[in-house]
């Protein structure tokens, strides 16, 4: 199982990377299960990720307390709007597929905004 966890790590760092870069894809996601794979596979893996100048303060601040930053929750809900927006014109969905789709992002929003934001944060 490690050598299925490890894989599965850096597959998922790899999502997370590029989730960082491209919009609407989410990076962080994919970087908490990374390092969750990492715990259970290589603890040097994890380490690297949980110390990392970019990834590893919002993956520590995710495992103290479940935060998730002010900005990257207005970015994600920003990201979910968008989202919707560009399924309702591009899709033309059935009325039923619309709301159910809008309750989903809802209720992804609603977690989100949620979590707490650390106490030291400086930001939106």
């Amino acid at each position: 199982m490690r050598i299925i966890y490890f894989s599965l790590g850096w597959v998922m760092v790899a999502l997370g990377v590029i989730g960082l870069v491209m919009p609407l894809m989410p990076g962080a996601v994919f970087l908490i299960v990374a390092a969750w794979c990492f715990a259970r596979s290589s603890p040097r893996f994890e380490v690297w990720l949980l110390d990392h100048p970019t990834f590893g303060k919002p993956l520590r601040d995710w495992r103290a307390a479940g935060a998730i930053p002010r900005a990257a929750k207005a970015m994600a809900c920003a990201g979910m709007t968008i989202g919707f927006v560009v399924f309702w014109y591009s899709v033309d969905p059935s009325l039923p597929l619309a709301i159910a789709v809008a309750v989903i992002f809802l209720a992804c929003a609603a977690y989100v905004v949620s979590r707490p934001a650390m106490a030291d944060e400086s930001g939106i």
